[in-house]
């Protein structure tokens, strides 16, 4: 009779020290985005944005890319990266923002637009990232539309809420692709109201994907749209001691890390991503241990998709 081997139960503080433990010895980097678990976060060798993540996945010099993020992201890095190893703590990971559009849709606006651009978000298929002109991010998608030229017709997807805010910061009309993200469509013009009402001292940091977004420029004129990023750097420059955070709750445990002494209240406290919280300690600990749930792109979309994600990296 065999007898399966069970490892015995670890410790939140024994899963951190094996997984330092382990990048060592699999000499591998831990890249977590701003909405993973505040535990995850922590393991993690850079935490940032869609960008950031990108840029830093872009220049690492390890063997091995353990992505805490959500699927698309890893297909990035795997494009970037396609001598390495990308792995997914977890291959469910997805996105339902990504979910929203087909690299066929791309093809069919191309066929009606010979002459125009596509601009696709970061959060984007491989496939349908192989079908843009221009990739980007929240942080710099305005620069990015503003260094276009001026006579051709522009493809924005999957994001419409994004794509309205770079509509009122360039100046420009957009085809847009009326695609959103849930956790920033479900943060309401209530949820706003309500937590100014509650802290009327308090800075918005608000981020462009939100469908509040237009209500809160309306209300509260003053008040700027922010990548996750950009909030970092605002936050500490503000002369403001409290802000309210308009994004995914777990932004909130890296404004706390990064800019002490100031205080942060999440807008809505159900504002949660489920496929950002897919990635455990426990799956991050197994796939460092096993170097398995690896993430590849076919080597003809990856080539393709490579030129709109370089844009963004150079861009912003």
């Amino acid at each position: 009779m065999n007898l399966i081997q069970l490892e015995p139960y670890r410790t939140t503080d024994e899963l951190k020290a094996e997984i330092q433990r382990l990048k060592t010895e699999k000499k591998a980097v831990v890249l977590a985005h701003n909405y993973q678990r505040p535990e995850v976060q922590e393991i993690a060798d850079f935490v940032g944005d869609s960008l950031g993540l990108a840029r830093q996945a872009a220049r690492t010099e390890a063997e091995v890319i353990v992505f805490a993020g959500v699927h698309f992201m890893a297909e990035t890095a795997a494009i970037l990266n396609p001598e390495k190893k990308v792995l997914l703590p977890n291959l469910n990971a997805g996105c339902s923002l990504a979910d929203t559009i087909t690299a066929d849709d791309v093809r069919a606006w191309k066929q009606d637009n010979p002459d125009g651009l596509v601009v696709v978000y970061v959060n984007t298929t491989a496939d349908v990232k192989a079908e843009a002109d221009y990739c980007v991010t929240s942080g710099n998608a305005v620069a990015v539309v503003n260094s276009l030229p001026k006579d051709r017709k522009i493809f924005f997807a999957p994001d419409m809420f994004l794509a309205a805010h770079v509509e009122r910061q360039t100046g420009r009309k957009l085809d847009i692709w009326l695609g959103e993200c849930h956790v920033h469509a479900g943060i309401r013009p209530d949820d706003i109201d309500a937590q100014k009402a509650e802290n009327p001292g308090a800075e918005f940091l608000i981020h462009p994907e939100c469908g509040c977004a237009s209500h809160a420029i309306y209300n509260f004129p003053d008040t700027p749209l922010l990548s996750t990023e950009a909030m970092i750097s605002h936050s500490r420059q503000s002369e403001a001691k409290d802000f309210i955070v308009v994004t995914e709750i777990d932004m909130v445990h890296r404004l706390r890390r990064e800019v002490p002494g100031k205080n942060f209240i999440p807008v809505n406290r159900t504002a949660l991503c489920e496929y950002m919280k897919m990635i455990s300690l426990e799956n991050v600990y197994e796939t460092l241990r096993d170097l398995n749930n690896q993430v590849t792109v076919p080597q003809e979309v990856a080539e393709k998709a490579l030129t709109s994600i370089e844009r963004m990296i150079q861009i912003g």
